[in-house]
């Protein structure tokens, strides 16, 4: 497909290539049999620049493979509030995490040689990719965690908590920046001057280019889609280089060049646009090589890359209760017990376990791509004289029959998206709390929560399991989590956000307001 747009822009009268991007945010998630990592709050909770760098290398491969050139991430929001519903897509609440994590640029890119102009986009070689670093700037402050939201604090406290990330980004060469759906104080991001021009390009000596975030002129009135003749004018002016227009392109052409002509937009200001955009074409090989490599196709998926997302799925689990009574912990799980009881909405869900940007953009349910489940990867674990017995749903007719050793439950949310995973309550989705509860009262339990943010855990739950690990949104390789269970790796990651007592304390988060957190920032047992 993407050559087929190649060989058509190829044939125009200027022969100038397309870039193609696509929404590669936790590997290549779009294509059916990619390696699908850990979503970004997972990496987060591991702490490991190197990790997120070796990522950055498999998904460009992978992103190149199936011939397109540009990914969309990274995202460097910090996230200060779970109830955002893209959360999940930020590395956590604090900005040197965020900081660290921004190594995946370079992955992604490749290494800027010694002496490479600051502020001047790199891309290494034809196994490399554009990145996007996203959504300029402060998407993760907003109020009450609203998605698209309103960002209220000072400049001060924009540049050291929000904009920090993007001097790490830029000082790797990262070729693209995407504004934020988003505002500040109450001004649009599309349309912020100071922020796009004078501070992103001037200040900060950005030299890629800009570019919206999909659709994003249609955001900016109400209703969706009005003013739209403004709508342009407005981010253009403010530093905007590429638009994403999916839809209404031609109406789009036709009020550009209208505004062109007349001179509200300005042929310097075209120009600036023009030579960011072809700087970027440049830089990416794009006008050497245009058309696919098709020679890494048989890189999608293969083995190293697998393992790599494992290594990455183990270094995130975070290990919160242990042991009733912490002389007698539950953990490593014995892989030769007699019998085992596996339960839960997550245990046996490969769409769950990946969450959204997963195939489809939301995400969905069941064996959506080429992976292995929790379940899976239990039966592989354990002894081959142990028995494994699954049911989603436990009934009391499960418990009439011979003893478990102990119970796996794994629970948490389903997959969502933007402003779809917004959420005040934050509580465990499909009854999962009272199924972890039933099964408790019977057996000795290890919850796994699956999820994209801290959620409620009430204390007579907690109470009752004998242990918790949150295992995020771990993406394809269930192996991953089975190795550290079972005790064949250890226990690595801590909290890269603060886990709330009650959705009441929201927003919370280390430093500033921390108070009585149900686990604070960094948390983390070993075992």
């Amino acid at each position: 497909m993407i050559d087929g747009l190649q060989k058509g822009a190829l044939e125009t009268r200027l022969g100038i290539p397309i870039i193609y991007g696509t929404d590669a945010v936790h590997g290549n998630n779009n294509v059916y049999g990619t390696t699908i990592f850990p979503h970004n709050i997972g990496l987060g909770a591991t702490r490991d620049a190197d990790l997120a760098r070796r990522i950055g290398e498999v998904t460009a491969l992978e992103v190149r493979a199936s011939g397109a050139q540009y990914a969309f991430a990274p995202c460097v929001a910090v996230s200060r509030d779970p109830r955002w519903g893209r959360c999940y897509e930020s590395y956590g609440e604090d900005t040197e995490i965020v900081r660290k994590m921004t190594s995946i640029v370079t992955g992604l890119q490749g290494q800027p040689p010694e002496g490479h102009l600051k502020g001047y986009p790199f891309v290494a070689g034809r196994n490399n990719v554009l990145a996007s670093a996203k959504h300029f700037v402060g998407d993760g402050g907003t109020e009450n965690g609203t998605n698209e939201g309103n960002t209220i604090t000072s400049y001060d406290d924009l540049e050291r908590i929000h904009l920090a990330p993007y001097l790490d980004c830029i000082s790797q060469g990262v070729c693209t920046v995407m504004a934020s759906y988003s505002s500040w104080n109450g001004k649009k991001l599309h349309t912020d001057h100071f922020l796009l021009t004078e501070l992103l390009k001037k200040k900060l000596g950005f030299m890629g280019f800009v570019i919206t975030d999909w659709e994003a002129l249609d955001r900016l009135y109400s209703p969706h889609g009005s003013n739209y003749r403004e709508s342009i004018l407005s981010t253009v002016n403010a530093g905007i280089d590429m638009v994403m227009v999916p839809f209404r392109y031609e109406l789009f052409l036709e009020e550009f060049l209208s505004l062109a002509e007349s001179g509200e937009i300005s042929m310097a200001r075209i120009d600036d646009a023009v030579e960011r955009i072809l700087r970027v074409k440049f830089v990416s090989g794009v006008f050497e090589h245009p058309m696919a490599d098709r020679s890494l196709l048989d890189l999608v998926g293969c083995k190293a890359h697998r393992e790599l997302a494992r290594e990455a799925v183990r270094k995130s689990l975070v290990l919160l209760k242990n042991g009733k009574d912490p002389k007698r912990p539950l953990l490593p799980l014995n892989k030769k017990a007699k019998r085992i009881l596996v339960a839960g909405t997550h245990a046996d869900n490969l769409g769950y376990q990946c969450g959204g940007w997963t195939i489809s953009w939301e995400g969905t349910s069941g064996k959506i791509t080429e992976g292995t489940t929790m379940l899976e990867a239990i039966k592989e674990m354990v002894d081959h004289n142990t028995e494994v017995v699954y049911e989603q749903n436990p009934s009391p007719e499960t418990f009439s029959g011979e003893e478990f050793s102990f119970a796996i439950v794994a629970v948490g949310e389903g997959p969502y998206v933007e402003s779809g995973g917004d959420d005040p309550e934050l509580k465990i989705h499909f009854n999962g709390a009272e199924l972890a509860s039933l099964v408790a009262d019977k057996v000795p339990t290890l919850v796994i929560l699956i999820t994209g943010r801290p959620l409620v855990v009430e204390p007579s739950l907690l109470e009752k399991i004998e242990a918790l690990v949150v295992a995020w949104l771990p993406g394809s390789e269930g192996r991953g989590i089975t190795d550290v269970i079972f005790g064949d790796y250890p226990f690595q990651g801590k909290l890269p956000m603060t886990w709330f007592r009650s959705v009441n304390q929201l927003p919370v988060h280390s430093g500033d307001n921390s108070l009585d957190p149900l686990f604070p920032f960094g948390f983390g047992l070993t075992c």
